[in-house]
């Protein structure tokens, strides 16, 4: 089995911030073919496409070393996530996903009830003395 690298974006390595619910996530898990051609290219397009849309709030990406790929997106509504289901470039991609990219997927959409979050505050460098 191959192992498929991803570049994504050069943002610092942060999750999606929590958000008020309720809003919702869509999950998508993946395991790819061999033939990525092009795969690269519709996926920065669709990530590019995304963020027009009323209501995207971010996604989240993972890679396992065994190739199972999962991205989390989120929306503040349903209207938003219809949005981008209905999508014309998104629904052609989905397509061709299906006939070269993915050996398999599944997709989990849920409604937020509960969201947190954590971060580690950044303690200052005191200067070294000496």
């Amino acid at each position: 089995m191959s192992h498929h690298s991803e570049v994504y974006s050069e943002a610092p390595v942060v999750p999606v911030g929590a958000y008020e619910p309720p809003y919702y996530v869509a999950v998508f898990t993946t395991v790819r073919t061999q033939g990525q051609s092009g795969y690269s290219e519709t996926n920065a397009r669709l990530e590019d496409l995304v963020k027009d849309i009323p209501g995207y709030l971010g996604m989240d990406h993972a890679q396992t070393p065994g190739g199972l790929g999962i991205t989390v997106s989120y929306f503040r509504d349903a209207d938003a996530l219809t949005q981008w289901r209905t999508d014309a470039e998104h629904r052609a991609a989905q397509q061709r996903g299906r006939a070269e990219w993915y050996q398999s997927y599944t997709l989990h959409v849920a409604k937020v009830e509960r969201s947190n979050g954590f971060t580690r505050a950044q303690v200052p460098q005191s200067p070294t003395a000496g």
